[in-house]
This record gives structure tokens, sequence and C-alpha cells, in this order.
């Protein structure tokens, strides 16, 4: 899935929630119209949706998905995404439309089932909870988890994170006597690293290594397949990656029943080719050559923007580093120069 709507919110494009929290305010009951007692204000802990709102809430989201992917069309669900997901689906979106201006020639509509919904209680905005569901695309009996978000009660539910995992990496989640999640804070000291510092140390690890993420398909592996690439004969690649922390790119996360928590986090990042002299940059695809600017001489500078979700232990627990269970990533734009 794959849009520049950096730090803006709310977002309109496509990339799945965020542990900041808003001011607080004086609590304050008023009658609705209909009779009923509305409670105002930031300081009453409450769950951030019931049950059915959620099942709507994804239901909204799939028919705006599947619309805006048979048409091609980033209007068509742009008040559904935001945060990393706006910027990944919407990219992609875009580059579609751009090769297939009537439309996807080969639209397939996708199908959620068996949807549970992990729904954290607490207090201010923005609220947020997941969806954990299974799909008809990807993996045979992966999980699909969904981060629904939302700023303030007049706000529809949009999507800002999402990842795919294995139906056994989804961790076990704390809850309370109602069944309601726990978030996390974005500076819970007793985790192996604060959810707020997520982003900035993953960033730090792919440039330099170290301990502080555990061994794994997107750690030492993703590491290690970089610099076999960088080394490839004739084209040199370069990569930098950069925290992405603010507004609909803030972390959100959910106490595990160990004790740690599930933290869904974004990074941002450009890979620049250069060519050897002599030698050509390797032709584009069609679609990168749909969010190219510039003339492709002798580089090209790609940008992505990247979702993950991390199981982040507890300090105490004595875990060999944060676990990234799960990245989806997208091309958002690229330079020719």
């Amino acid at each position: 899935m794959s849009t520049d709507r950096a730090g803006r919110s709310p977002r309109r494009l496509r990339s799945l929630n965020q542990l900041a929290l808003a001011t607080g305010a004086v609590t304050v009951l008023s009658l609705t119209a209909s009779g009923c007692v509305v409670v105002h204000g930031e300081r009453e802990i409450v769950p951030a949706a019931t049950r059915a709102e959620a099942a709507r809430a994804l239901k909204d989201f799939t028919t705006a998905y599947n619309k805006a992917d048979k048409e091609y069309d980033r209007s068509l669900d742009a008040d559904r995404v935001t945060g990393p997901l706006a910027d990944i689906d919407g990219a992609k979106l875009k580059a579609g439309h751009k090769n297939n201006p009537g439309g996807n020639p080969a639209p397939s509509a996708l199908t959620f089932s068996d949807a549970k919904f992990v729904v954290p209680a607490k207090a201010a905005w923005p609220r947020w909870f997941v969806a954990d569901t299974a799909a008809n695309k990807g993996v045979p009996g992966s999980r699909w988890l969904l981060v629904f978000t939302r700023g303030d009660a007049n706000d529809v539910w949009q999507v800002s994170y999402l990842t795919v995992l294995a139906a056994d990496d989804v961790p076990k989640f704390k809850t309370d006597e109602n069944g309601y999640a726990q978030p996390v804070t974005a500076d819970d000291a007793a985790l192996a690293i604060e959810p707020e510092k997520l982003s900035q140390s993953y960033a730090t690890y792919l440039k330099a290594g170290g301990d502080t993420f555990a061994a794994g398909t997107h750690t030492s592996q993703w590491r290690a397949q970089r610099k076999k690439f960088a080394s490839k004969p004739g084209l040199a690649r370069q990569y930098i990656d950069e925290p992405l922390t603010s507004g609909d790119y803030a972390p959100v996360g959910l106490r595990t029943a160990d004790g740690g928590a599930l933290v869904f986090f974004t990074t941002h990042r450009y890979e620049k080719q250069t060519a050897a002299a002599g030698t050509e940059i390797p032709a584009p695809t069609a679609d990168v050559q749909a969010l190219t600017t510039g003339e492709i001489k002798q580089s090209l500078t790609l940008e992505f923007v990247s979702n993950q979700a991390a199981l982040d232990p507890a300090k105490s627990s004595g875990s060999e580093g944060v676990s990234i269970l799960g990245r989806i990533e997208g091309l958002t734009g690229a330079k020719g120069e």
C-alpha cells in the first residue's frame, strides 16, 4: 500500500492512534435534546468506543477503502485514513490513477472477518482502538491489526496504523474486569524503550546497529540486506532514516499481559541510488515513475513512510531488546537528478 501529509491533522490520504494526551479540562455534564447525559471534558476515563461503534468504524473504512481502490481516487476515502496509512496508500492511489486514469483495471475488494476489538479505556483526546481481524488478502491465517483514531467526538474514525502479523505473534493484552485494554503513556519508563523514543531509536539502530532491538526480519536481517545492496557494483545506495512522531504519527501502545506493550510507531526514510560513471540507474517501475519528479540521470532518491508494530518488553523482564513484529512501508515520492 502508499502521501505527503506529514504533520497535518486530520490526514487526507491513505497510509493506522496517538499516545499524546490533550490538555485536561473540567468535566461538565449536559443534557442533550434526547435527554441523554453526555460527558464533556477530558478527565473522565471512558472506553474509546463501544463494540458497536468499533464494528461500524471498520465497516465504514472498508467501504471507503474499496471504493477508492476501485476508482484509484484518493478523495473517496480521504476522511477514513490518516497518519502513515494515509501516506502509504494515498501515494499508491496517486500512482494508480496516473497510470490508469479510468480506474483500477483489476479491482479486488478487501473483506474482513472474525473481527475482535481491543478497546482501551482512557481519558482525554485523541481516543483510539485496535481492530484485530482476518482478511481475504495476504498470508492465509494472518491477522490484520488496524488502529482507529479520532481527535474529538465530532470526528469520524480514521485508520492510521496497519500491520499484518502471524496469528501467534499477536500478544495477549492486559484488560480490566470489563474487558477494556490498558493504554501505555508515551513516556512509560518501565518499558525497555519509552514509546515516544521508539521511532528515533529504530532510526538510530538501522544506521549504527546495537542491542536495543532483538534480531529478526525487520532489524538485523534488514540491516544486512541494506549492506548487501549498498555494495552492489555500479550502483551505490545510501540510506537516511528519520523519526516521525508528531500529530497523526504519534505512537500508540497497549499493555500486554506480561507487563510489556505492543506499540505502533512511524519512521520516514530516504534511499538514494547513484549510478557509477558510464552506467545508468535501473529503469524504475511505472508506479515509481508516476511518483517521480525531475529527470533521472545519475541518481534517484526514493522516499518512504513506514509503520511498525513493536513488542516493547518491560525493563524488568530481561528480554533481549524490542522486537519488531511487523513493518509495512510504501513509496511516497521520488526525485530524479
